[in-house]
Parts: C-alpha cells; sequence; structure tokens
C-alpha cells in the first residue's frame, strides 16, 4: 500500500506541475521523469544494500530507457519531478530534498576525482532550469531557483535566483517583494482567477502587467474603501451592501470552448497539405 501511496504521490506532484499533463494513466505511461525516479528508488535500495553491480545495472537501464542518468547512490526525496528528462545527470553523491524540480539537460556533477562528498545538495522546492550545470559539494538551499544553461559553483541562499555563467544571483527575497507578492495573490484570488506568476520579480512581461493591474486594483480598493469610511463619518449611507462575488463559470465555459475549437481544428489538420 505505501508503493501505490507513493506512485499516487508522485503522479499528483506531476500533474499538478505540468499543465501538459491531462491524466494519471498519461503521466503512468508517458513521462520517462517518473520512470527514471522510480527505477532509481529500486536500485538505489540494491545500493544500499551493498549489491553495487546490480544497482549499476539497474541504473544503465534506466538511462537507456528514458535519456536519464541517476547514480543509484544519489539521495532523492519526494515528489521529484524531471520535466522532460532527456540528459538529465545527477551524480553518486548528490542529495536532494522534497519537492525539487529539474528540467532537461541539467547537470549535478561533481568537480573533483577524490572519493567522498563531491556533488550538491538541493533543499527542498529548489528548481533548476533546462541545460544548467550545478557543479561541486555545494549547496542550493530551500526555494532556491537557477535559470536555464546556467553554471553554478557556490552555494545559494534561500529563496534566491541565479542565472548565467557563472551564476550570479539576480533576484532575493525581500519582505518588500514578500507582501506584494501575497497582495497580489489574494487580490488574485478575489477577483476569480489564478495568481500564478504574479510575483514582482517575475520577467515574464505579461505576468508583469497583470501584476501591475492588481496593484492598481487593490489601491482603487483602498480608497474606495477610505471614500466609504469618510462619507459614513459624516452621516452617509454609502457602501453599506457588500460586493458580489464574481461568478467565474462564464469564464470557465468560455476556455473550454476554446479548448475545444482549437483542438477541433487540430483534427481537421490534413499534413499531407
Amino acid at each position: 500500500m505505501a508503493v501505490i501511496a507513493r506512485l499516487k504521490e508522485d503522479i499528483e506532484s506531476i500533474y499538478h506541475r505540468d499543465p501538459a499533463a491531462r491524466s494519471a494513466i498519461e503521466i503512468l505511461l508517458t513521462y520517462p521523469g517518473m520512470h527514471a525516479i522510480w527505477l532509481h528508488r529500486i536500485s538505489h535500495k540494491f545500493w544500499k544494500r551493498n549489491c553495487r553491480l546490480t544497482a549499476r545495472c539497474l541504473s544503465t537501464f534506466s538511462r537507456w530507457l528514458t535519456g536519464i542518468e541517476i547514480h543509484p547512490g544519489a539521495t532523492i526525496g519526494r515528489r521529484f519531478f524531471i520535466d522532460h528528462g532527456m540528459g538529465v545527470v545527477i551524480g553518486e553523491t548528490a542529495e536532494i530534498g522534497d519537492d525539487c524540480t529539474l528540467y532537461h539537460g541539467v547537470t549535478l556533477g561533481g568537480t573533483t576525482w577524490q572519493a567522498g562528498k563531491r556533488h550538491p545538495t538541493l533543499e527542498n522546492n529548489v528548481v533548476v532550469g533546462a541545460g544548467a550545470k550545478i557543479l561541486g559539494p555545494i549547496t542550493m538551499h530551500e526555494g532556491a531557483r537557477v535559470g536555464s544553461n546556467s553554471v553554478v559553483v557556490k552555494d545559494i541562499e534561500k529563496d534566491t535566483t541565479v542565472v548565467g555563467i557563472p551564476g550570479r544571483v539576480v533576484a532575493k527575497p525581500t519582505m518588500h517583494s514578500k507582501e506584494k507578492t501575497e497582495r497580489r495573490s489574494a487580490m488574485a484570488k478575489k477577483y476569480g482567477f489564478d495568481a500564478y506568476a504574479v510575483s514582482p520579480d517575475n520577467p515574464d512581461p505579461v505576468a508583469n502587467a497583470i501584476g501591475q493591474m492588481l496593484d492598481h486594483m487593490h489601491l482603487m480598493d483602498s480608497k474606495v474603501q477610505e471614500l466609504c469610511q469618510a462619507i459614513q463619518s459624516m452621516g452617509g449611507s454609502v457602501c453599506t451592501e457588500k460586493l458580489p462575488e464574481l461568478d467565474v463559470g462564464e469564464f470557465i465555459e468560455a476556455e473550454h470552448a476554446a479548448a475545444e475549437k482549437r483542438q477541433s481544428t487540430l483534427d481537421e489538420f490534413d499534413p499531407i497539405i
């Protein structure tokens, strides 16, 4: 039962992190990242029981099957997600915490031929972009982010974003940014849409525009509330009714209709033309 529970947990974590995932059976059958992780869990048990050759043979089979190379000695936590997967290499002494995400082409490698700890440690909730190289016995602390194709050879602080070659810090957590993110998320939830990527340091221009709109809406709400309170203090009777909850059902129906239209267009497409 524990195995089934872990399998369900892995499928759910992938489903929540990958918008391309459409069903549990699709994830189970077609996601090489999950196949590699489960084969690693088996090979890791052999490794800990000193059946080293069996463990290495199984990890080699996993690499042939998935294109992902995970040394059986590596320690990996729960809900680990390797998206796409091809070309990922994880070394023997690498340690990965819970809820981490790696994209294709990532290397968790060493910088020495000496025995002992020589590969990176990733704490919980770390995300490493496609093609990034994390080298040496360094630590990426909880919530750290590494941009695509970056090369990191030094420790990364908690909730810090690093990009470039060599990796340099481009975003550090501040009380101001955290408060702004929380405020935007609350405002987005109030108006009935997903608050994904409304962080103030997000480089996506569309996400930035949405974030600024949320800031403006928050400011307008605050001003209106202050005006209402001032008028009521002078004996007026305004703003006595609560604002109605927004019904997002129509938006959801429109989104589903658009998705069906796109799918029908794809179904009608003739590649021979």
